[in-house]
């Protein structure tokens, strides 16, 4: 666990976004900053569809920042656009369609998660860049 200390970064430079499968996705807590919560801003390319995955511990909070979309919570289709909040318990089954103008999101889990750590995927096979739980 890091030092707790206050963060106040910059967000958006091409050079900070790891792809992982469709997703684009930047770190706004590093692993060496964490304490409690990681955050991100993630991008899933228009026209593309993620894997269906869950958290056994962690609440994940997204919050639209840009494009459109859907959000498929526990098999249920939500509409996605600029100002949506959702609150995923852990356990939440999701995945995401974007639109044609792509999905941009705040992500936000409590406690910390990682692709490496406290992420399940739902059959099929584990995107790139994210390790396989066992």
């Amino acid at each position: 666990m890091g030092v707790e200390q206050l963060i106040v970064r910059t967000s958006g430079k091409i050079e900070a976004i790891k792809q992982l499968g469709p997703y684009g996705i930047e770190t706004l807590i590093t692993p060496d900053q964490e304490i409690r919560t990681t955050a991100y801003r993630v991008k899933v390319r228009a026209d593309s569809t993620t894997s269906t995955s869950y958290h056994q511990i962690a609440e994940e909070l997204y919050f639209v920042l840009s494009g459109d979309g859907v959000a498929i919570l526990d098999g249920v289709e939500h509409e996605l656009y600029a100002g949506v909040f959702l609150r995923l318990p852990p356990g939440t089954k999701h995945a995401f369609k974007a639109g044609s103008k792509g999905l941009e999101m705040l992500d936000i889990h409590a406690p910390g998660c990682r692709p490496d750590h406290d992420v399940y995927f739902v059959g099929g096979e584990v995107p790139a860049g994210f390790k396989p739980v066992e």
